[in-house]
């Protein structure tokens, strides 16, 4: 039965994909619709599948409450720490790549990063705090940049050597002829070759950034400095939780993220069709 209600051809097929994207959707639409409604209608005890009295109060609330603030920090990190561990990330990749290391350096290293990829963060968070106790970064966005390296500088480098891998030696043994310099090679013919790759790392790089919570939570103290994961948790209290203001705030926690995926995929489809032809 599964398998004649999945086929494309069956009448079926349709139903089912509108069911799929119905469950999918969902939950986006009722963050929007609470963020709309009144805090008495959010409390009733049947909920509403629309607002009866639609507001933009809590958005209000939000937006003039200083989460504004969260937001350019949030936007400010996710660009730091995604352009670091792209620059890192790209050039650790060519050379494990590229480069030949006594005692298998390469594979050790690659070994290594997955240990640590598979490390719960909350393990490093100690050693890491003291650290960045003694170089004066806690409470920076700084070192919350740099901390962030932690999530994504190992998975760009394994998902950058997976592309730069994949590239045959011959255009660069061609440039090298030509007279071209390492870095000419890397600059005008490796990295225009993978442009799509970096664009994906990139795009995985900045969810991952955007969504993290722990090292945010454990290195910063100031309100003014936190990020919008940390606001947005803020309104989840002991004995009464703000459920329009928390809706309002993560839907502006979510559009950035959908207007970005969105353009880059729109560049990256564009770069991708050019390399074709």
């Amino acid at each position: 039965m599964a398998t004649y209600v999945t086929t494309k051809h069956s009448p079926l097929f349709p139903i089912f994909m509108i069911l799929i994207l119905v469950i999918t959707l969902f939950p986006i639409y009722w963050i929007v619709v609470t963020s709309l409604k009144t805090p008495l209608e959010n409390i009733l005890p049947v909920p509403t599948l629309y607002p009866h009295k639609f507001t933009l109060e809590n958005y209000h609330k939000v937006l003039f409450g200083g989460s504004l603030h969260n937001l350019w920090n949030s936007v400010f990190v996710t660009a730091a720490s995604t352009l670091l561990s792209l620059a890192l990330g790209f050039l650790s990749a060519y050379a494990l790549v590229r480069y030949r290391f006594p005692l298998k350096f390469n594979v050790v290293f690659l070994v290594w990063i997955i240990i640590v990829k598979m490390l719960p963060p909350v393990v490093l968070a100690v050693p890491l705090y003291e650290m960045f106790a003694k170089m004066k970064l806690i409470n920076n966005l700084w070192g919350l940049v740099l901390i962030f390296q932690v999530y994504t500088l190992p998975y760009c480098i394994w998902m950058l050597y997976g592309f730069l891998k994949s590239l045959p030696l011959e255009f660069e043994e061609a440039a090298e002829i030509d007279g071209a310099s390492r870095l000419q090679i890397v600059r005008l013919i490796v990295f225009p070759l993978v442009q799509t790759g970096v664009i994906a790392t990139a795009i995985f790089s900045i969810i991952v950034a955007w969504d993290e919570f722990l090292f945010s939570m454990l290195f910063i103290r100031s309100p003014e400095l936190q990020t919008l994961p940390l606001a947005i948790v803020s309104y989840i209290g002991e004995f009464e939780t703000l459920w329009g203001q928390l809706m309002a705030i993560s839907v502006l926690a979510i559009i950035p993220i959908i207007v970005f995926v969105r353009f880059v995929y729109r560049e990256m489809t564009s770069a991708y069709s050019l390399g074709l032809k």
